[in-house]
Order: C-alpha cells, then structure tokens, then sequence
C-alpha cells in the first residue's frame, strides 16, 4: 500500500495523464468540430454518432484496438525489466495517436472545425477532463496492483487506457455541458444586447426563411435595396440568434436604414426565436422541401416553423409562388407579386422579363439557372413594396453578383466549374443539374448526396442518382449517404464505367484533373457537409 501513496508513483501518473492527454486530445478534434457544425447540440451528437458506417467512430474503434493490442505485446515482451514494462507499454500509444491525427487530415471536409473563443474553451474543458479522467485510471490501476499483487495484471495494467478512444463520444457531450455553464447567460446576455440595439434603432427590417435558397435572396435583395438605401445584412449562412447578434452588436446602426436577417431553423420556435431579436416589418419565404425533414419529422411541421415569420411580420410578406398555398391560412398582407417571364437561361447567365401587375421590364444576369431568375423576382417583391421602381430594379439586377458557393461559376484553365457547395437540399439539386447540362463539352458531377432528409434520405438520394444519368463522368464522394445515389443510378441505366468512389474531395479533385479538359464543366453539388 505505501508504494500505492508514494510520491515517486504520484508523480508518475501525473505526468503520464498529462502526456497521455496531450496525445490523445487531438484524435477528437474533428468529433469536436462536429459538435460545434450541430450548434453545439449534444443530442444532435449522438443522433450524428448514429448514424450507420459513421466512418469517424470506425477509426476510433480502430485505432482502440490496434492500441490495446500492441501496447499488451511491448507490455509482454519487456516483462523482464517488472514494473516497468507497464510503463513501456505506453509507448505505442504515442506512435498510434500521432499516426490517427496525420492520417486523419486526409479526411478534412468543406468545414473543418473554427477555433473560435467558445471552440477554443470546449477543448480545454475536453483536455482537463480527459486528463483528470486518466489520471483516476491511473491511479485506481496502481491500487489494484497494489492490493492484487500479480505480476502479468501489473504488467499489462495501462493496456486499459486503450479505451479512451472510444470514451471521445460521452467525453464530448459532458465537456460541452460543462462549458454550457459560461457559455449559456453570456450568450444570453449577448443577443439581450442585440435586442436592445434593435429596438431602439429606425431600421426596417426584413426576415427571410425558408428550405432553401435564403443567403441567394438575401443577397440579391441587399443588392437592389442598395439603389436607394443604406442596407445591413447578416454575412454568409450567419442564421441563428448569436449570428444575428453578432450582425448587430458590431454594427453602427445609426448608419444604415435596412437590415435583411437571414433566419434558420431545426426545430419550431426557432424562427419565433429570431424574430424575438428583430421583429419583421417585411418577410420572405424563399420555399418549401423536405430539407430539415431529420428535424421536424413532416412536411407540415416545417411549414409551422416556417410560418412563425408571418405571425411576427408587422406589414407584409413575400411567398415563393410554388409554396403560396402552403400559408394560405396566415392573414398577413402579401407583397405585390413580381415574377420572372420569358427566362431563357445559357452559361453566360439569364435573361427575363421582370412583370408586376402592368408593369414590366427586360433584366439579365450573369447568375447561373432558372430559379436564379425566381429568386430575383421575389426580392424584386419586397424592394418594390419599399419604393424602388420596377426600372431600377431591373438595372440593379445587371450587377448582381455571384453568391459564394451557390452555383457560382469559376472558369479556371478553360473549364467551367460549378461551386454549387452549400446546396444541399432536393429543389436545389434539380436546379443545378439543369444549369450543368446547359453547358458544352463533357459534363462531371462531383456529390456525395443530399442530407438531413430524414425518413426521405434514402428515396431522395436515389432520385437524385436517377437525375445524374447521362453525364460524363459521375463522382460519387463519401461513406456514409452514397449507396442510394448509387442504386438510382444504376437502376436508371447510368453506365458503370461513368461512374467513380472517391472515400473524400481530395481524391475527387485529383480524378477530375486527370479527366477534364478545356471546355469541359464540372458541378461540385453539396461538397461533404462534415456531419456526414
């Protein structure tokens, strides 16, 4: 017993949780990551972890097993030197551990992990626990061969820390609640700040939502409200209530006359939530489809969460013509209804009429599909419910420029690629395919399926593999969501040998370089969100 409390063996095992976690820590950084995509959410974690042929959980098992079992043969094979040979035995966990986060990095996706502040506190609350955790298992192992005496346990003892890869998953969840415990009242009292600012501002506000298609229209919308005002709008997918009161706390309000919100939502009272912050005086309701549908279960309840924007919009609302029925029920004052007419679409862009009431006029833009023109027409509806003439709109929308990575066309050596990255919903899909097919030369899709479709996931996948037949060459990306895409495909005709696996995005792009020539066009849709 008096080794068990000796200082030379609490030391030992200090300094050993210490390095042992310093080790292990980055084999969960992407799991971290993970959790900071899902907001932070740790139930979202466990729904994620899941998931069948999660590819990350695989590796970790693996590399559990490949620890435990060559740190039990070092273990073995220097019995010779006593107890020592415990400690040698933890030698291979170094030499897994860095080859695990090396070989890992093969595998980073569109959005690896952002080391903001909070990402940056969530992990050094993972560190400390993960080095507490180890430290008991050290010592609780050095008790029990202290009170046990057998020399093969003594000597095989630290091969139980084999199992802290997959201890990476809980270990996550309670790190995050922990943090949750500073993280939560300031993040309250940061959007209470938001709310305060906004309320006491002249702004007018417009709100957009939808399944899809909102950070287009927000930004085609500030574009023509630039014509005649000063306009604030939240950047890029920044959707949730610490987006929006990021927007506005680092704002000077006093120098702007509209601010455009783009609102997000999983779950109902999300967007009662937002607009809590910036009541509406305009909405929009960019559409309607089953993206989310792993959230909200049906139809229905996204068409409920949607709506609360109208329940909150104080004069009026502007609704995709395809899902005006669905809100048919809501008494808020509709927009004048702009559509787009005689759209004719090529890969330099699109030309239409833009038509409200009597009123019409000739537009083109250099954005890329038909639903772009749609798009222009419902943002056209708001801008001229706030004043701006049906003309300079039309002008304003010969400027427009491309959204990041929502079919935005880059020409790079004389091929046409089609970032169409952040799409990942069935409209969406459609749209780009129709876009790609209008271009000359071969023609390559680069996709690894459509996500968060719920109990659709699979029949949607499959109806998107039937839509790639034809093409050139089809570049299927991913473990997790393929198969589907594959069948349909398959099923529809598509030929084998048009059809490539690549396990991620690197070894796409290095078939696409072998492949393509000047001239060719190549469609990345829905580049690997990285919860999948």
């Amino acid at each position: 017993m008096g080794i068990f409390i000796s200082v030379p063996v609490t030391v030992e095992c200090v300094v050993a949780s210490v390095i042992f976690a310093a080790l292990y820590c980055p084999t969960a950084y992407k799991v971290l990551g993970i959790l900071q995509s899902l907001q932070y959410r740790g139930k979202k974690l466990f729904a994620w972890a899941a998931k069948k042929n999660n590819k990350i959980l695989l590796r970790q098992a693996l590399l559990f097993m490949l620890c435990a079992l060559s740190s039990a043969v070092i273990s073995l094979c220097f019995f010779f030197v006593g107890r020592w040979a415990a400690v040698i035995g933890l030698a291979p966990y170094a030499l897994f551990f860095i080859a695990y986060v090396w070989a890992d990095k093969k595998f980073a996706l569109r959005s690896p992990a952002s080391p903001t502040p909070r990402f940056k506190r969530l992990y050094i609350v993972f560190a400390f626990i993960s080095a507490v955790l180890i430290y008991l298992a050290l010592t609780l192992l050095n008790f029990a061969d202290c009170v046990w005496g057998n020399a093969l346990f003594a000597n095989l003892k630290y091969c139980v820390l084999s199992v802290f890869p997959l201890l990476t998953l809980p270990i996550a969840a309670l790190a995050n609640c922990i943090d949750k415990i500073y993280e939560t009242p300031k993040n309250a009292g940061y959007v209470k700040k938001a709310r305060a600012r906004m309320a006491a501002s002249s702004l007018k506000v417009i709100c957009i939502t939808g399944s899809y298609g909102k950070t287009s229209v927000k930004n085609i919308l500030a574009r023509l409200l630039a014509v005649k005002y000063r306009v604030l709008a939240t950047p890029r997918s920044h959707n949730t209530p610490l987006g929006l009161a990021l927007t506005i706390n680092s704002a000077d309000l006093g120098n702007y006359d509209v601010f455009i919100a783009e609102m997000g939502a999983r779950n109902a009272g999300d967007i009662s939530e937002l607009c809590g912050i910036c009541p509406p005086d305009y909405s929009v309701i960019t559409g309607i489809c089953p993206q989310h549908l792993e959230s909200f279960g049906t139809i229905e309840n996204i068409v409920k969460a949607k709506g609360e924007i109208l329940s909150a919009t104080l004069k009026s609302a502007a609704i995709a013509p395809d899902c005006e029925e669905l809100f048919a029920d809501y008494s808020v004052k509709r927009a004048a209804v702009c559509t787009a007419e005689n759209i004719k679409c090529s890969p330099a862009g699109v030309s239409f009429t833009l038509r409200i009431g009597d009123e019409r006029a000739e537009t083109s833009s250099q954005l890329l599909g038909a639903h772009s023109a749609r798009n222009i027409a419902l943002a056209a509806s708001v801008a001229y419910e706030l004043g701006v003439s049906l003309e300079e709109i039309a002008e304003a929308v010969k400027d427009i420029p491309y959204v990041e990575h929502r079919l935005q066309l880059i020409e790079s050596g004389g091929v046409n690629i089609l970032d169409d990255g952040y799409n990942s919903n069935v409209k969406g899909a459609e749209a780009a395919l129709e876009t790609l097919r209008s271009f000359g030369g071969r023609k390559i899709a680069v996709t690894p399926g459509l996500v968060e479709l719920g109990v659709l996931e699979e029949s949607e996948n499959f109806e998107l593999g039937k839509k790639l037949v034809g093409l050139d060459l089809v570049i299927l990306v991913g473990e997790t969501i393929i198969t589907p895409v594959k069948e349909g495909y398959i099923s529809a005709g598509g030929e084998r040998e048009k059809l490539r696996i690549c396990p991620h995005l690197k070894a796409a792009e290095e078939v696409i370089k072998s492949y393509v020539s000047k001239g060719d066009a190549v469609l990345f849709l829905n580049d690997l969100p990285d919860i999948y």
